[in-house]
């Protein structure tokens, strides 16, 4: 399931808890626990290698009543994407064997372009549930006015075709956005597209700073970090977006039901170190020793010489 594995894991209790009532359920998730080293040389392998930190959490679900009152959160709605059945999105991100047969994950180019595909899809069928009537009515009519007005120039065409912006206040419907920690292109880009500040970034980027990205538990992590600054007020809703391989995009809304402190949570992962953050820099301190590996275009340099196997 990969790093959408939370989403999809809390749809599965969603719908048991449709036929069984009163029940408690555990979700834990965490990096991938399989042998997915990669030994070979084969570039778009190797980075799956270090993309990955170690890391996991586990959430109590309910549809007990009783328990209404100690409950943290509300799930409002949920969507899934998937698009596995298309060529190019379930060849994005997948594991197989090199030329040598090693096994590994394979990312290949096309993964950012299979990305957006699905995050535009999961979009469109969860932005109605979440958001007024008034905004949906003022994004059609800013459409409608836009069709009106004639088809813009080439030139904004391309540039709105490598970075589009979703057009809709999102903010109307959402107060705190929580975003699977991918990596930094991944926060921006989402950041980018649905028009968030850095107020709005600054759980996710700080979780990447801070844990990594740690896959499918990445996202409870980045609601911790609401909850340790004390962010989460009663009634605030949570927008999760997440993104995995297949190549799919889950997304769900949460409703604070009671106001959170970090007080009452002692297992909050960034209890010890939420004072120190956001921190005054956040430029990565092996950048200037190792950056020169971006700029490297010597394919000798990565593999592994006759003599030294």
């Amino acid at each position: 399931m990969g790093c959408s594995a939370s989403v999809i894991s809390v749809d599965i209790v969603k719908n048991i808890f449709k036929t069984y009532k009163n029940k408690l359920a555990l979700v834990v998730t965490s990096e991938s626990l399989s042998q997915n080293w990669y030994s070979g040389n084969n570039r778009s392998m190797i980075l799956a290698n270090c993309l990955f930190r170690s890391g996991g959490c586990a959430v109590l679900l309910t549809n007990k009543r009783s328990l209404s009152g100690k409950a943290m959160f509300r799930l409002k709605c949920l969507v899934r994407t998937h698009h596995g059945a298309r060529e190019d999105s379930y060849n994005a991100c997948v594991q197989k064997e090199d030329e040598l047969g090693r096994v590994g994950v394979y990312l290949d180019k096309t993964l950012p372009k299979a990305a957006t595909r699905a995050f535009v899809d999961n979009l469109k069928v969860i932005t109605p549930k979440i958001l007024p009537v008034t905004e949906l009515f003022r994004f059609m009519l800013s459409l409608l006015l836009k069709k009106l007005r004639g088809s813009p120039s080439k030139g904004s065409t391309a540039v709105a075709q490598a970075a589009p912006k979703a057009g809709i206040n999102f903010k109307t419907g959402i107060d705190h956005f929580c975003i699977h920690t991918g990596g930094k292109a991944v926060i921006d880009a989402i950041g980018y597209s649905l028009d968030l500040s850095e107020y709005d970034l600054e759980p996710a980027r700080m979780t990447l700073h801070r844990f990594g990205n740690t896959s499918a538990s990445s996202l409870w992590y980045v609601l911790g970090y609401m909850e340790a600054k004390k962010r989460l007020r009663i009634g605030d809703r949570v927008f999760m977006i997440s993104f995995g391989a297949g190549f799919k995009c889950n997304s769900c809304v949460w409703e604070v039901v009671r106001d959170l402190n970090v007080g009452e949570s002692l297992g909050n992962v960034w209890n010890h170190c939420i004072d120190q953050y956001p921190p005054k820099s956040i430029v990565n301190p092996f950048l200037e020793k190792y950056g020169w590996i971006r700029e490297e275009d010597d394919h000798d340099t990565f593999k592994i010489r006759e003599e030294a196997m």
